[in-house]
């Protein structure tokens, strides 16, 4: 067991190095005003953020009475030293709670509400952090993306409520996305393009990177977005369709029972089927007009027992379309819908 907990915890620290995206304040106040009904009389638990840094520090400190929070917890991950990023060079984290005392307007000072050392390093899976986690009733923070599928597991172990950043890739884990068919989870209001802090060892030939004038280094996240399962007002906004259905503007795949939509804009009003739609559909997603039925990952029928070897491109479990000529394309991740105002 201990071999098991050394090998994770050097997983974590290898992990981190590519991990450490500073999220802008910006970015966090454009999210978060869309929760503020969430926030009275909760304790808010920010486990992968030191407080000298951390911008979530920085916006709930600030708002402790504008939202009427009850309790502020933050923690980070091997780190005592007063930089920016962690070096991972220390076997110690720290951690702060604040309760509101002394807010006097602005950001307060943790050193003066008082850094706390844990005795260990601030893994969100370690004893001492899942202690603290235990007395939160939502959890807001940035975690790392290597360990997503582990770190929205155990949220939903501990029926915590969330608002976290992730990839859009993240979508297609299967933990995940059978998450999102149980309304679960789903995507918060912000999604797409989000620029973030990193650190000095990371390479120019990282995609979406530059330096600025102060020789910060940054990256941008195209497909960044925010995962929560607390409600918000964008959930419940219907989608405006005026498109008819008809077979030649909407094909059905060679591998499956629907029909291809291209783009969300592009779905039928008045189809009652199965429907495949790109995975941004879920950005607009209204579970009181659709229903998710599954992915192309997960509901597609293997090429090989539909056509013949050569007239198909190989990948993974892929929707295909007939080109016409005996040949299929293969297609993006699908996500499978159907309308639940159009009774067949």
């Amino acid at each position: 067991m201990a071999k098991k907990v050394k090998n994770q915890s050097l997983g974590r620290a290898q992990g981190a190095k590519q991990d450490e995206f500073y999220t802008q304040l910006p970015d966090i106040e454009r999210e978060l005003k869309h929760y503020k009904k969430h926030f009275k009389g909760k304790v808010v638990y920010c486990n992968c953020d030191d407080p000298r840094f951390s911008n979530f520090f920085h916006y709930f400190s600030y708002n402790f009475k504008k939202l009427g929070l009850k309790k502020l917890i933050t923690t980070c991950y091997k780190n005592q030293s007063r930089d920016l990023f962690s070096r991972n060079d220390s076997e110690q984290a720290i951690y702060l709670e604040y309760s509101g005392e002394n807010h006097e307007g602005g950001v307060p000072d943790p050193e003066r509400i008082g850094i706390r050392h844990l005795n260990g390093d601030g893994d969100f899976r370690s004893a001492e952090s899942l202690e603290l986690l235990k007395q939160a009733d939502i959890v807001v923070t940035n975690p790392p993306f290597s360990l997503f599928r582990e770190y929205v597991a155990q949220l939903i172990e501990h029926d915590k409520k969330f608002v976290i950043v992730g990839n859009q890739n993240a979508i297609s884990y299967k933990e995940v996305f059978n998450l999102i068919i149980e309304n679960r989870i789903w995507l918060g209001d912000k999604s797409g393009d989000m620029a973030f802090k990193v650190p000095d060892h990371y390479e120019a030939r990282e995609t979406r990177f530059w330096v600025d004038a102060d020789g910060q280094k940054w990256r941008s996240m195209g497909n960044a977005c925010w995962f929560t399962n607390l409600d918000i007002a964008k959930r419940h906004e219907e989608i405006i369709l005026y498109k008819k259905y008809s077979p030649e503007n909407y094909p059905t795949y060679a591998n499956y029972d629907a029909i291809e939509v291209g783009k969300t804009s592009d779905i039928p009003v008045d189809y009652d089927g199965a429907m495949g739609v790109p995975v941004t559909f879920l950005d607009k997603y209204n579970p009181d007009q659709f229903e998710i039925i599954g992915s192309s990952r997960m509901l597609g029928t293997p090429m090989s027992e539909v056509a013949e070897r050569g007239s198909f491109s190989q990948g993974g479990m892929r929707f295909y379309l007939a080109n016409g000529d005996g040949t299929y394309r293969r297609l993006y991740d699908r996500i499978v819908i159907k309308n639940k105002r159009v009774k067949g």
